[in-house]
């Protein structure tokens, strides 16, 4: 059975491990074991006996604005709703803490319109993603990802 938690400090090598092929691949960023220990209350995990089976993390950029990032569900289990469910769970915490607006950077285009995102143009993001996280990508400045935006 799959149950939904926060990750903490000891879960950290084998998120690393979940998400290493989609970075290999380019679909997410490359961070640090210090980065994501930094970030590691935004990150919730999905878990079946004692696996992380996916993950993601909500990104707070201001007052208003958060991003949800790095989504990545074990291949063998796709499909079966674990991403949306953790998508789910990142926009009620965003909505708990007052955020009114989430984006993503994203090749799930579908995905994420079924869950009532809404495509934008990437020159409406805020300049402090583009810089921060963009230039560390192995496709910038050539940008194939979509960008959506919800509304809380």
């Amino acid at each position: 059975m799959i149950f939904y938690r926060k990750a903490t400090l000891d879960d950290i090598a084998k998120m690393q491990e979940l998400v290493k092929e989609e970075i290999q691949n380019g679909i997410i960023l490359p961070r640090s074991n210090d980065e994501v220990a930094t970030n590691i209350r935004s990150y919730t995990l999905a878990v079946n006996n004692d696996k992380i089976v996916g993950l993601s993390a909500l990104h707070i950029h201001a007052l208003d604005l958060a991003e949800i990032r790095s989504i990545v569900v074990d291949k063998s289990l796709r499909g079966q709703g674990i991403g949306k469910k953790i998508v789910e769970m990142l926009l009620d915490e965003g909505r708990n803490l007052g955020i009114k607006q989430v984006f993503t950077l994203t090749y799930q285009k579908e995905f994420f319109l079924k869950l009532l995102f809404k495509e934008i143009p990437k020159e409406s993001l805020p300049t402090s993603k583009i810089w921060a996280d963009c230039i560390r990508c192995k496709h910038f400045p050539i940008c194939d990802e979509i960008s959506l935006i919800i509304e809380l």
